[in-house]
């Protein structure tokens, strides 16, 4: 899941839990490379680092920095910038047709985000 700042959708792949997050993140990349031109900077997970970083800058043009855990940190600690995600994945979570997985299709998957994200977004327009 590509987010923005606000915890808002961007880009969106389901897959199989047999596929690697690193390996998902091309083909999420390469999707909205071009819909998003003044993005600069992607930050990710430390799963993402190796290969693809420089895989990052050299196809979409944008530099993928991972955000990692102190290596002196015992206990939790509050990751800059991961949040966000998180935070994305929780307002997800209290749609009760997204708290499991439900579904046996992918794309079907995908749908119920971007509806639940619409949802979400069609909320916060009238609440201002």
């Amino acid at each position: 899941m590509l987010v923005d700042t606000l915890g808002l959708v961007w880009g969106l792949l389901v897959l199989p839990a047999d596929v690697q997050d690193r390996d998902a993140a091309k083909p999420l990349l390469t999707s909205v490379a071009g819909r998003l031109p003044r993005l600069k900077v992607v930050w990710a997970d430390g799963g993402y680092a190796g290969q693809l970083i420089d895989w990052v800058l050299a196809t979409c043009g944008w530099a993928l920095q991972t955000v990692l855990r102190p290596v002196a940190a015992a206990g939790f600690v509050l990751l800059p910038k991961r949040w966000i995600v998180e935070r994305t994945f929780a307002w997800l979570g209290r749609y009760r047709r997204l708290s499991k997985d439900y579904e046996a299709n992918p794309r079907s998957s995908e749908t119920w985000i971007y509806i639940a994200m619409i949802h979400r977004m069609a909320r916060l327009l009238m609440t201002d």
